[in-house]
């Protein structure tokens, strides 16, 4: 069971006007941010919902969860039918910006490159995807939701008002991840970053269940050089032209 602490702003508004409450999901808005691993989109997606004052989905975490989980088990992640009904039973919480699996505060656990190379392994398994995708359209709440991952405008939230493919060079993602890992003081291997993420993009772009692509209807945004607040007002300028 996957839970999310906190009273949402939609269960704000729809005290303030009851009717609110039983608006179709279709007509609350979504911003779908979709790209490759280490591209920045969940910094971007973050932040867009921040200054819109939306609810914000990083769908990638719930896989990273679900990685986590199996290897705290012992559940390979190669077992598709042991991970997906892994994933019917964990308790999932995101709180005030941090993440509780099962009660524990696992926020810095879900980070590590080894977990989100995990996350990548049990991606490709439809029984995990299918598992999980109530879990990911729950977030839709009012007054919108910013999603980021690799197939929330494809698969997840097919409808969604605005659909961005935010990506940049692997030698740009593999700097950028190296240059995270110094300032935490971790020790970091160019070279074998960059050969993992490689490893992942091509792991996530061939997969036969939902593969990470670019949709026809979604703008692509390159991000080699532009700053973090650039690509922010990118995703927000989109969406504002798309609402007129």
């Amino acid at each position: 069971m996957a839970k999310e602490a906190g009273k949402s702003k939609g269960e704000n508004l729809a005290q303030v006007d009851p009717s609110l409450s039983t608006l179709h999901p279709s007509l609350i808005p979504v911003i779908a941010i979709d790209g490759p691993s280490a591209s920045g989109k969940g910094t971007v997606a973050q932040r867009v919902a921040n200054q819109l004052g939306y609810h914000y989905l990083d769908s990638g975490a719930l896989y990273r969860l679900v990685a986590l989980a199996a290897r705290q088990r012992g559940i390979s992640w190669q077992d598709a039918p042991a991970l997906a009904a892994l994933t019917q039973t964990l308790n999932i919480q995101f709180d005030n910006g941090g993440i509780l699996l099962d009660g524990t505060d696992v926020s810095e656990d879900v980070r590590t490159e080894q977990t989100g190379k995990g996350a990548s392994e049990v991606a490709v398994h439809p029984e995990v995807r299918a598992a999980l995708l109530d879990l990911q359209h729950s977030f839709r709440r009012l007054p919108g939701l910013v999603a980021d991952g690799r197939d929330m405008a494809s698969v997840v939230f097919p409808d969604a008002q605005t659909k961005i493919y935010l990506t940049a060079s692997a030698e740009t993602r593999a700097e950028r991840r190296y240059k995270q890992l110094l300032e935490k003081g971790m020790q970091a291997d160019f070279g074998e970053i960059l050969r993992d993420l490689q490893q992942r993009d091509a792991r996530d772009s061939q997969r036969s269940t939902a593969p990470l692509q670019q949709c026809r209807d979604a703008s692509l945004l390159e991000t080699d050089h532009m700053t973090i607040e650039d690509a922010v007002h990118f995703v927000i300028n989109a969406y504002e032209l798309q609402k007129k």
